[in-house]
């Protein structure tokens, strides 16, 4: 058995994409599953499974399009790639407030891209990642999930400290 963190972009966000969490464990459930955990409210998903990543990040896609109406970008990581994720980061984590990790959902093969007027913020692209540092604040960064993804050509979400390192907590527990 597989465990997996699975990591949705934009979903309860401004009133789009509502997905309540029951009703997102109900379709885990549902798609064969198990020992399903779900953190917060901006679809945050620890699970297991005998499939491959891709097989997982396929059928909560589909799950999701067939049950809400809406289509969802599905990032799906392995604990090991946690591990490894917070292992590397390469900025200060003194204050953890303007720490980020940006998952992306395949490897890319830029090491630097041009993004305008980034004052003090500073980023890191290491493979399927992208380090963030905002002294500046994540509200007015721009180094965008949205950047990020035309730039690379991937798909991008973001986890601030906390959540990266609660959701590894919860995924070794």
């Amino acid at each position: 058995m597989n465990k997996y963190i699975i990591l949705l972009r934009g979903i309860n966000v401004s009133g789009k994409n509502k997905i309540p969490m029951a009703d997102l464990r109900d379709l885990l459930k549902n798609l064969a599953f198990q020992n399903i955990q779900t953190y917060i409210q901006s679809g945050n998903i620890i699970l297991e499974s005998e499939k491959s990543k891709s097989e997982v990040c396929k059928l909560i896609k589909d799950g999701i399009k067939t049950k809400f109406g809406f289509e969802v970008p599905v990032i799906v990581k392995t604990v090991s790639e946690f591990k490894k994720a917070i292992k590397k980061y390469p900025f200060s984590t003194d204050n953890p407030k303007i720490v980020a990790f940006v998952f992306l959902n395949s490897k890319t093969s830029k090491t630097q891209i041009e993004i305008k007027n980034i004052g003090e913020d500073k980023y890191k692209i290491d493979d399927d990642i992208v380090y963030l540092i905002c002294p500046s604040g994540f509200g007015k960064t721009k180094i965008t999930n949205n950047v990020l993804e035309k730039k690379l050509e991937v798909i991008a979400t973001t986890r601030n400290y906390k959540t990266t390192i609660k959701l590894l907590a919860l995924a070794t527990e």
